[in-house]
């Protein structure tokens, strides 16, 4: 029996994935004092300042990955994953009125020397939820109820952690979708999402009709791809959409938006006849997702005017070239960038980035601990990082797919896909790709709230894993 139970150990826990764990924990440890040893000149265990902080956080860490791993039952998680998550709903409203105001963000409770942030605990609540319902077995992601449920699910909390002005926690909610993909998803969807990001650029750098224009060409290009009719879409839609084009070259007495609303207006009413009178789902949803998508084009402003917040708004304008400002909000990517750049192949070695020995690079611990690794390490530090989440997130999703368990691939899905997320925004935004939104890179970042839920939401999926690896 206990020769059983030592092989059952070996073969059971994913020890790779604990091994990146590890090793990406150790590289941000390392990481957090060489971004501090300057203004902060102390032992990289002094207990005083943020290495030694990050270090006892890391040990509790390691206590929790244990307990979960070889204490708690593992389907204990989808027994609280309801109660865990409705009650992460009110920490997360309740935070808002009474949490403490951080750079203009109402998203920490502060007890004393600790503080906790309810969003990023609320990552693994929906990633717990959205695996009991996907799990069930009268769930079709074709049923439009059940798709409505898991779309609730996610946006509940997403909206409410935007309320807390935290829009790059919000973000990483979006990642979710490749979740709702695996389970059945149109691609079609993932394509919307694309489209609308492509409107909102477009609106924000160009005009509301040049966006209106792309919207019609994509729009008419998809419907005639689907319903096999790509000839009609040359003949007939083409020619409409280049006249719409060359309309402003032809200065008329109105504005263009006029004849654009008279044709597309037009095409409508036909689109909703047909739908009406053939029942074809794929014309009723091009018509949809066009009239969404207008509404989305004259919606863009007033959400970049009035919905985001104005360091938000300086960030991106930026970031689309709309603006240049290196002194001001532009700052931190650009001292960012040229930490990165500086560091050349094999970096400057440990404790020896001048960017960072004399603090160019504010919350560089925190949010741009990647332009310390990029200093310090060079191309090849980054590269290993990098890779490092990469082999991280394929195993979890190898994992994944190989579980007979609905529960355990759903959540394993929803594991890689949040590590993705933050993976993609911090990394983005330290290079000068994506808005500074601040969020955390992943078990590197200094702060006990982000390790700590990062280590739960892992080696839960390690220890739902390692159960059902005991009986198949």
């Amino acid at each position: 029996m206990t020769d059983r139970g030592n092989r059952g150990l070996k073969s059971t826990v994913d020890w790779r994935i604990v091994i990146y764990y590890l090793l990406l924990v150790l590289i941000g440890f390392i990481n957090i004092y060489a971004s501090i040893h300057s203004s902060e000149p102390s032992s990289i265990f002094d207990f005083s300042v943020r290495s030694g902080k990050q270090f006892v956080w890391i040990l509790t860490g390691v206590v929790l990955a244990t307990l979960i791993l070889f204490v708690f039952n593992p389907r204990l998680w989808e027994v609280i994953s309801i109660p865990s998550y409705l009650i992460i709903l009110v920490l997360l409203v309740a935070v808002i009125f009474v949490g403490s105001d951080v750079k203009g963000s109402h998203s920490w409770f502060n007890f004393g020397p600790v503080s906790f942030q309810p969003a990023e605990v609320s990552k693994i609540a929906t990633s717990l939820v959205l695996a009991t319902i996907m799990s069930k077995t009268n769930f079709k992601m074709s049923n439009p109820r059940d798709l409505i449920l898991v779309a609730a699910v996610i946006a509940l909390p997403m909206l409410i952690i935007v309320a807390e002005k935290e829009t790059g926690s919000a973000l990483v909610y979006l990642g979710f979708i490749f979740v709702l993909y695996r389970e059945g998803l149109s691609g079609w969807f993932l394509f919307f999402i694309g489209v609308v990001i492509l409107l909102f650029i477009l609106t924000l750098t160009t005009s509301i009709y040049t966006a209106l224009i792309v919207l019609a060409a994509v729009a008419s290009l998809c419907y005639s791809i689907y319903s096999g009719k790509s000839k009609r879409w040359f003949w007939a839609d083409v020619p409409a959409i280049l006249v719409l084009i060359f309309l402003p070259k032809l200065n008329l007495p109105f504005s263009p938006l006029y004849i654009y609303a008279a044709l597309t207006g037009v095409q409508a009413v036909r689109m909703a006849y047909k739908s009406f009178r053939q029942r074809k789902f794929i014309t009723f949803a091009t018509l949809v997702a066009f009239l969404v998508g207008i509404g989305i084009v004259f919606s863009t402003e007033y959400i970049f005017n009035n919905v985001l917040q104005e360091h938000q708004r300086s960030r991106i304008e930026v970031l689309l070239g709309m603006k240049d400002d290196p002194a001001g909000v532009g700052y931190n990517v650009n001292q960012s960038k040229i930490a990165i750049g500086s560091g050349g192949l094999f970096g400057k070695g440990f404790l020896q980035g001048t960017q960072t020995t004399y603090g160019f690079v504010p919350e560089q611990s925190t949010d741009f601990i990647f332009c310390t690794v990029g200093e310090e390490w060079g191309f090849v530090g980054c590269l290993v990082v990098i890779l490092l989440y990469v082999f991280l997130i394929y195993r979890i999703i190898t994992d994944a797919e190989r579980c007979r368990d609905q529960f355990t691939r759903i959540y394993g899905y929803c594991v890689a896909s949040v590590i993705f997320m933050h993976l993609f925004i911090n990394v983005g935004m330290t290079i000068g790709i994506m808005p500074v939104i601040g969020i955390p890179l992943p078990l590197l970042s200094y702060g006990g709230s982000s390790l700590w839920s990062f280590t739960v939401l892992i080696f839960i999926f390690v220890a739902l894993y390692r159960q059902e690896k005991k009986y198949f």
